[in-house]
């Protein structure tokens, strides 16, 4: 019994291996996916190494050296406070990875919590959580985020809340539609026959078979989550001066962008490019995870 035992263990190993082999396999043949992370290493390596990249203080004000134009001195100009605008864009990645980490996180908790909860019982509970969600889903997630961000306060923490309150509707029903999907199936049906109690089933058996599309949307919403920040703060209800969140800092050359256009320009640029990674990186997980690519 011993020796069956440990062969299936190792029946499973290398089926473990062979899938991650084979995931490999995919993630190269698809270039846009590989295109996608490169630019998303790129992105957490400058929030990573920020300390080491960025040669001025991001929130010195020195008047002396205000709006001066992209030089080998600063490589993206200075502000209206003589601030440096590249050490404020590098040390601005940080912000945006933590807003992105946190939001991820609260919506992800929050959308799966209530879709496999209305998916797996189903009637009355079903029916409340899913009216709640088609309120929020109601409204734009923009001008959502903007009331709540109002009502809680401006500052960064209150703008993560407020991005991951408006965050979770698609997760949600993505969620729901799975565990409904699965609760319906033989297996399901037998754990419970042995006694299975409704939390068990749902943390064990619902929750994991949940997550393969829940990953993939998560990842798709990333680049949205940094929008909807950049949009936040260019409104001045994200991050609040000094701080320098790349929205914020695009607001801030609101005023000079006919003359001093590289106060807003480069900021602007790297949440292009940064949305537009993430965007690939989601689509590539998507085809990746999609069966009919994987047979």
């Amino acid at each position: 019994m011993e020796t069956e035992g440990s062969n299936i263990v190792v029946s499973r190993r290398k089926l473990m291996l062979e899938d991650w082999k084979h995931t490999l396999y995919l993630w190269r043949q698809n270039k846009l996916a590989m295109i996608g992370t490169v630019i998303i290493v790129f992105f957490i390596a400058i929030a990573v190494f920020a300390p080491l990249i960025a040669p001025y203080d991001p929130v010195k004000v020195d008047l002396s050296q205000a709006l001066l134009s992209p030089s080998f001195e600063h490589i993206f100009g200075t502000d209206q406070f003589g601030r440096d605008i590249f050490s404020r864009v590098i040390y601005g990645a940080r912000i945006e990875v933590g807003i992105i980490l946190l939001v991820t996180v609260i919506s992800g908790a929050i959308g799966i919590a209530v879709g496999i909860t209305a998916g797996y019982f189903g009637g009355v509970i079903d029916e409340i959580l899913m009216r709640i969600t088609d309120i929020f889903l109601a409204f734009p997630n923009l001008i959502l985020a903007m009331a709540l961000s109002a009502m809680l306060g401006r500052g960064v923490f209150n703008a993560i809340i407020a991005i991951s309150l408006v965050g979770w509707t698609v997760i949600a029903r993505l969620s729901r539609a799975e565990a409904m999907k699965i609760k319906s199936l033989p297996y399901i049906e037998a754990i419970r026959a042995l006694g299975a109690g409704n939390l068990r089933i749902l943390l064990l058996h619902i929750l994991p078979m949940c997550m393969s599309p829940v990953l993939v949307q998560l990842s798709l919403r990333m680049g949205s989550i940094i929008l909807t920040a950049a949009g936040l703060g260019f409104l001045g209800l994200g991050a609040q001066p000094p701080t320098p969140e790349w929205g914020a800092i695009v607001s801030d050359g609101r005023s000079y962008l006919v003359d001093q256009w590289w106060i807003s320009t480069f900021p602007g640029l790297f949440i292009a490019l940064v949305v537009l990674g993430f965007n690939l990186l989601g689509d590539g997980i998507r085809d990746i995870m999609d069966p009919r690519i994987r047979r």
